[in-house]
């Protein structure tokens, strides 16, 4: 199914995003992951891009299947497109056609020195127009609540965001953010520039404070005060940083809930016991 179906149908939705092991062997941590994502039912799961490779040897892809095929929850697969060109999209593509796979979330992809940039797709509009013309995929755009770290100001994030909606995007996934006013106001800025489909706030669960620092760096995303005081109070101790910034999360997200946003998605980054955590506490609110 479509998320622009699921979309039509419910109000709010519940999905989460994993990424595909490096390593065979890591595959029962998925597989715990997943069993206990898929016991509260959500609506789809995100697969990150495994950069490198064909089509056929992608770990996205497999691990895209195996979801669909094994625990029947429809897969949202990242395809990035700055590294490849066109023929190399098209075999992408036509392999997930062909695995009954959907949903497509098109990303640019980050310039990295350890591969070569290509002259096909430099922005993730691109991407989505040629897909959108092409095939018949639902397709997800990404957008920066508190704008992407190469942007130049609000106002040029903003027309960049309704280019890729205009473009083919049917739904937009958030970076994550942790004051729930930035992705408020945010949405309202989306709304006067006439970008009209969901935008669906991203979440991420706070257990380590050297990652999440690293996280936020990449993304662009400030500390409230109220976040910066429990990372300063318990970033040596392990245990109390992961119960406040498990707290904090589910504040944020029973916050977003009650003011009808249009769903929640959750970053949970493989680990299968801050998956059952993040399960229990909003098991009753979802």
């Amino acid at each position: 199914m479509k998320i622009s179906e699921i979309y039509e149908k419910k109000k709010q939705s519940l999905s989460f995003e994993i990424f595909p092991p490096k390593k065979d062997d890591e595959l029962k941590n998925i597989d715990e992951t997943l069993s206990v994502l898929c016991e509260l039912k959500p609506d789809f799961i995100s697969v990150t891009f495994g950069a490198g490779g064909s089509a056929n040897s992608n770990r996205t892809i497999e691990l895209a299947k195996k979801i669909k095929n094994e625990y029947k929850v429809e897969p949202v697969v990242h395809l990035t497109c700055l590294h490849y060109d066109k023929d190399e999209i098209d075999n992408f593509a036509r392999v997930l056609q062909g695995e009954g796979i959907e949903n497509i979330l098109a990303l640019r992809g980050d310039r990295t020195p350890k591969a070569v940039e290509k002259d096909a797709f430099k922005h993730s509009t691109d991407l989505i127009k040629y897909l959108k013309e092409k095939y018949d995929f639902c397709l997800l755009g990404a957008c920066y609540p508190e704008c992407h770290p190469e942007s130049e100001d609000k106002v040029s994030e903003l027309k960049c965001l309704k280019s890729k909606v205009d473009a083919g995007a049917e739904l937009l996934l958030s970076q994550l953010f942790f004051s729930n006013d930035t992705f408020y106001d945010f949405v309202e800025s989306c709304r006067i520039a006439d970008i009209n489909v969901p935008v669906i706030p991203g979440i991420m669960p706070v257990i380590n404070a050297a990652q999440i620092k690293r996280m936020v760096k990449l993304c662009n995303a400030a500390f409230p005060e109220r976040f910066q005081r429990i990372i300063d109070r318990y970033e040596d101790n392990k245990d109390a940083l992961f119960d406040a910034g498990m707290s904090y999360a589910l504040s944020q997200i029973i916050d977003l809930l009650v003011s009808d946003i249009d769903g929640i998605h959750l970053y949970t980054m493989n680990n299968p016991f801050v998956a059952r955590k993040i399960c229990e506490g909003i098991k009753n609110i979802v």
